[in-house]
């Protein structure tokens, strides 16, 4: 697996993974699995948690060691595409299907919708993407702004 991870990220993993490492084995409950995944950045479901556990035949009760939960993230990464998922939830909504839609009514999404956004946060995003509150936000322009990876200093 480290050909698929950065050293960085297998010791983020690592560091996360034994907090939930109660006996200190090396190993995690099964039940944990989704936590320290979420944790992690990833957002799976219990049924892909399920598919995980299978696949590797791990009982819901057994446990995970951390080269068994390497593997699994990579597989829950690999198949996570958030860039994707954002851009078929602007689609979804957009009747006209031009590619935009309204800063108005993107806000009202943002800040009533799933896990909702402060108008304090949706200004610092529209303004760090160059939205005009009255504009109109082409969303995949949009959508690539927000998914570009964090500058690491």
């Amino acid at each position: 697996m480290a050909k698929f991870f950065t050293p960085a990220q297998i010791s983020e993993f690592k560091e996360c993974f034994s907090l939930y490492d109660k006996k200190q084995k090396g190993k995690i409950e099964s039940k944990d699995l989704i936590t320290v995944m979420r944790c992690l950045g990833t957002s799976p479901t219990l049924g892909e948690i399920e598919r995980h556990l299978q696949v590797q035949k791990i009982g819901k009760t057994g446990e995970v060691d951390f080269s068994t939960f390497l593997i699994m993230m990579h597989r829950q990464m690999q198949q996570e595409d958030p860039k994707n998922e954002i851009l078929e939830a602007f689609r979804m909504t957009d009747k006209q299907k031009k590619g935009q839609i309204q800063a108005a009514e993107l806000r009202a999404k943002l800040t009533t919708l799933g896990e909702k956004l402060t108008n304090k946060e949706v200004d610092d995003l529209f303004k760090e993407a160059n939205v005009k509150s009255n504009g109109i936000i082409n969303y995949e322009a949009f959508t690539q702004m927000v998914t570009l990876p964090p500058v690491d200093y």
